[in-house]
């Protein structure tokens, strides 16, 4: 193990090749930005799907898909428009008396499975895919009243209100163009069709689309809680395990030991005998008292709470079984939830590189971007890592992304591995002392 070397000494001593280190730095970063979570390769895919055909002389199946859509538009509007008339206007009408209000609160919710069914039409006739709205949190509400007034200002439901409103008067025209271009038009009728249901698109996508992208962020995090409260009974389960199984099960032996010594010493038992039980309780004392610094370190080390993350992975890295090369670029300490999950994350690539990699050498670099704390660890194994190989990626990546964070893994077979992790950057709270990076060799 080499000696510290200071970040700083350097980046002064090398100039030019600091600055080219930066820039690398920099032209990396736009690169995993750019190539965003597995759920946004996904949302391109989808919008790949989305993407029609041209307009053609040719009746092929999206041409008549287009015209079912817009045939069925009479009845489904007329559907949605008298239940918007007899149910909402009636129940608009009843506010002035105590059913009212539950009445118009019944009817917006059953607006809202209006719009589901409209959404799905258009998934399936005109390929337009919009995502669902979330539910209402009903049953994280108390009180029926605030139950009430939380349905009725419903975004969701009042926009189905006006889409079924307008739809009316245009799947009338729909109806009628379409059917007449069938036997007058029909040379030219993909070309019709494919105009008119670019306005039945716009229609569903202005008003039946989630109500903004908060609408859309409140469904990530209420998932996003969901992975967050499965990892912590999942840590909770294994302290309670290590703990049980190891620190407890030595204590146990250590009080029954000295138990037994102590009726040693009352019977008057030889001091070899007693002399070898306390030995023997002294070992049992040690032990357990590495198997709690192991646990604790498990939990949280000291060495992070105290000199940061730069010591802290340097720690990890000495422990590992391949050489590997720490360098933190870290002009100050970011907040300590996002500190802990960067160490964590760094432990668990450390122990793969370890177990799985096969490799002769590894890095580790963490700099800081903007307001995104990045994270990437080198291996010149084997490679084949995957989010589904089973050493624990997928953990990482669910993790990650219950924070906002992102994980990406670039390993082709062969190798060798690059891991990403990002992070959003939050400072420390004030009086908390800043941590200044530096590189080193474990």
């Amino acid at each position: 193990m080499t000696a510290p070397i200071s970040s700083a000494a350097g980046a002064a001593a090398t100039g030019a090749g600091a600055m080219d280190q930066g820039q690398g730095r920099a032209t990396r970063t736009a690169r995993i930005q750019d190539q965003g979570p597995d759920r946004s390769r996904e949302d391109r895919d989808r919008d790949g799907r989305d993407r029609l055909p041209p307009a053609r002389f040719a009746y092929d199946l999206p041409t008549w898909k287009e015209i079912t859509h817009l045939l069925l538009n009479l009845p489904v509007s007329l559907i949605g428009f008298v239940y918007v008339m007899c149910v909402l206007l009636t129940s608009s009408l009843l506010t002035v008396t105590v059913i009212g209000f539950p009445m118009l609160a019944a009817g917006l919710a059953g607006a809202r499975q209006l719009g589901r069914m409209e959404r799905a039409r258009a998934r399936w006739l005109l390929g337009v895919r919009i995502e669902e709205p979330s539910r209402l949190p009903l049953g994280r509400t108390h009180g029926r009243l605030n139950q009430l007034w939380l349905t009725l200002k419903d975004p969701v439901g009042w926009r189905t209100v006006l889409y079924d409103f307008v739809r009316m008067p245009w799947g009338v025209v729909t109806f009628c163009v379409t059917l007449v271009s069938l036997f007058v038009l029909w040379p030219v009728l993909p070309f019709i069709a494919r105009g008119l249901t670019n306005v039945d698109r716009a229609m569903v996508r202005a008003l039946l689309s989630p109500s903004d992208e908060l609408e859309r962020r409140i469904a990530e995090l209420e998932s996003d809680r969901g992975v967050v409260v499965d990892t912590a009974a999942a840590d909770l389960r294994r302290i309670e395990r290590d703990l049980h199984d190891g620190a407890q099960a030595r204590l146990v032996n250590l009080a029954m030991g000295l138990g037994l010594a102590k009726e040693k010493l009352l019977e008057g038992q030889s001091d070899e005998v007693v002399a070898a039980m306390v030995a023997e309780a002294h070992g049992e004392v040690k032990l357990a008292l590495q198997e709690l610094r192991d646990l604790a370190r498990g939990i949280h080390p000291a060495v992070l709470t105290d000199r940061g993350l730069d010591a802290a992975l340097s720690s990890v890295a000495s422990r590992c079984t391949v050489p590997v090369t720490v360098t933190a670029d870290l002009s100050e300490r970011p907040a300590e939830a996002i500190e802990g999950i960067a160490y964590f994350t760094v432990s668990e690539l450390l122990q793969n590189v370890s177990k799985h990699s096969g490799a002769h050498s590894a890095s580790v670099e963490v700099w800081r971007s903007g307001d995104r704390l990045l994270i990437q660890v080198r291996d010149d194994g084997h490679g084949g890592a995957r989010l589904d190989g089973g050493t624990g990626m997928r953990g990482l990546a669910e993790r990650l992304d219950a924070v906002d964070g992102l994980f990406v893994v670039d390993s082709p077979e062969g190798g060798p591995t690059v891991v990403t992790a990002e992070l959003p950057w939050r400072d420390r709270t004030a009086g908390s002392g800043a941590q200044a990076g530096s590189s080193r060799k474990g």
